[in-house]
């Protein structure tokens, strides 16, 4: 198992890939959609927002380019660090394919295009989320050890999404007034499957595994639209939909812990068993949605070194991140969180390999 952080799009500099270094990755996990254009989100913090989303996604009309992922995968490689994946399609790319709108033939072309830049670029994972809502309904608050900052969920968060909107971003803001349409699980679920059957052969050829994220908050509906993964069982109907070495599980630990339904254990030793684990978020969590907080990795409901052992146990070798951590009361407040998360999971590895 590698040890890797996950980096949003401003925090791909030597700066921070330095700081990964420090602290003892060998891998990253990157973001390219960019959550904080135009929001209220401190930078380095993680993005949160209230039911006017997270801000403006990016530009439909310039998809990421061989040239661009490549020179951001030199520059860490200059620090002694690999992009294991890129994590997220931009809504502005793929809003359609959510939505089943009138673009999505154009859109779910330019999603091949990117794959295969990927893919060129030597990045062997993409993670999405399918997902019309995203991950909307956090708040942040002082939930974690010693009041630090951290994020959770305080109810149901089912405010209709309006027109313009997808993921939690606003690909649109000229959009006429109103509401998205509510789908059908049975109509998302469709959506997904066109999808998978169009990019998974791209994605074979191309040698990128795509990686599906659970859906967070993990509750059947959120602003009024149906989830996929809501439950753990639910990502075996995910794998079943398209069966290919390509289809595989961005795992996030954090997320299944929140899950009302199904064992974080079993879920982890079921899919981590099937060789379906691309690549592992790992955070620790306290309650059930739509009432969980954030909290460190050591101090929260699920046992972290029973769930490396778990992992240790199937020879799962990809690599784990620190998907988030609380705020520390300090300086740098991302920065100190963060180091004390990869440290617990760099100690964590080093007793299970020496089991």
């Amino acid at each position: 198992m590698k040890l890797g952080l996950g980096l949003y799009r401003h925090q791909l500099d030597r700066e921070h890939f330095q700081f990964a270094k420090q602290c003892g990755c060998t891998h990253l996990v990157i973001h390219l959609v960019d959550y904080f254009r135009s929001s209220r989100n401190r930078p380095g913090d993680q993005p949160v927002g209230d039911d006017s989303g997270w801000g403006l996604a990016g530009d439909p009309k310039k998809i990421w380019t061989f040239e661009e992922i490549a020179a951001i995968k030199k520059e860490a490689a200059a620090v002694g660090l690999e992009i294991e994946a890129i994590e997220n399609f931009d809504p502005a790319h793929w809003h359609d394919v959510l939505l089943d709108g009138p673009k999505k033939s154009q859109q779910i072309e330019n999603l091949k295009q990117i794959i295969r830049n990927v893919g060129r670029a030597g990045i062997p994972i993409f993670g999405y989320n399918f997902s019309i809502a995203g991950v909307a309904g956090r708040v942040k608050g002082k939930f974690a050890r010693g009041e630090a900052e951290a994020v959770g969920m305080d109810g149901p968060f089912d405010k209709p999404l309006p027109n313009g909107m997808v993921w939690n971003m606003v690909y649109d803001p000229n959009a006429s007034t109103g509401t998205v349409p509510t789908a059908t699980s049975e109509q998302l679920w469709s959506r997904l499957k066109y999808f998978l059957d169009e990019l998974i052969p791209v994605a074979e050829e191309s040698g990128v595994t795509l990686a599906a994220h659970p859906d967070d908050p993990p509750l059947p509906t959120v602003r009024a639209q149906p989830r996929l993964v809501w439950q753990p069982q639910l990502y075996q109907k995910l794998i079943d939909l398209k069966p290919s070495p390509r289809n595989a599980l961005e795992f996030c630990v954090g997320t299944i812990g929140e899950m009302v339904d199904g064992d974080v254990y079993e879920a982890v030793e079921n899919y981590s068993r099937q060789k379906k684990l691309a690549y592992v978020h790992l955070r620790n969590v306290r309650d059930k949605v739509p009432y969980y907080k954030e909290t460190f990795i050591d101090d929260g409901e699920v046992d972290i070194l029973r769930m490396l052992r778990i992992l240790k146990r199937n020879n799962f070798s990809g690599v784990i991140i620190p998907d988030h951590a609380p705020q520390m009361t300090c300086a740098a407040p991302w920065h100190a969180g963060m180091a004390y998360a990869l440290g617990y999971l760099k100690a964590g590895l080093k007793i299970v390999s020496g089991e």
